[in-house]
């Protein structure tokens, strides 16, 4: 100010005249962004390692409300899917259906010989050579020593042999337990 920088500036002489006055320039400059060209950059210019500080600041200040913003939005979005029981009801429901397509196929590959039903034997034979039954029974953790435990679970009709409605059903019931 006694250099003539500020002349037309009532407020300039005063800016940085205490701590409380200091904390008031700089909160009016970099949060409510006033004053820029009129007091920063003279500021800068004369002592040019504070550009640090305001631009530090404003950077600082402009991403906190950007990533303000951004976790509100996402926040509220989130809250309102999980709401939203009808879409969340259609995505059991499609899951449930592609789940079933894969045991469909599934009983398709352990039924050897395509009569539409499974025996014991077929079923172990399956344990062994077929990938996604293997992989199903391993994440279930039933091991060939449980198998015939699981053949008696899975007929429910106590035929000997199981169909497709029943292995489908039971198998699905067992994943989602």
């Amino acid at each position: 100010a006694e250099r003539g920088e500020w002349a037309d500036c009532s407020r300039c002489r005063r800016a940085f005249s205490t701590v409380f006055m200091s904390n008031m320039t700089f909160f009016q400059t970099v949060v409510a962004g006033d004053s820029w060209g009129l007091l920063a950059l003279p500021v800068i210019e004369a002592s040019p390692w504070c550009a640090g500080i305001f631009i530090g600041a404003l950077l600082t200040l402009a991403f906190g409300v950007l990533n303000l913003i951004v976790v509100v939005m996402v926040d509220c979005f989130a809250e309102r899917r999980s709401k939203d029981i009808f879409a969340r009801a259609d995505e059991m429901d499609f899951q449930e259906l592609q789940d079933k397509k894969g045991l469909a196929k599934m009983f398709e590959r352990l039924d050897r010989d395509d009569s539409g039903s499974i025996s014991f034997e077929e079923l172990e034979r399956g344990a062994r050579r077929v990938p996604e039954f293997r992989n199903w029974l391993r994440v279930l953790d039933i091991d060939a020593r449980d198998l015939r435990q699981l053949f008696l679970i899975v007929d429910e009709d106590e035929s000997g042999e199981i169909d497709v409605r029943e292995f489908i059903d039971t198998m699905y019931r067992m994943k989602n337990t």
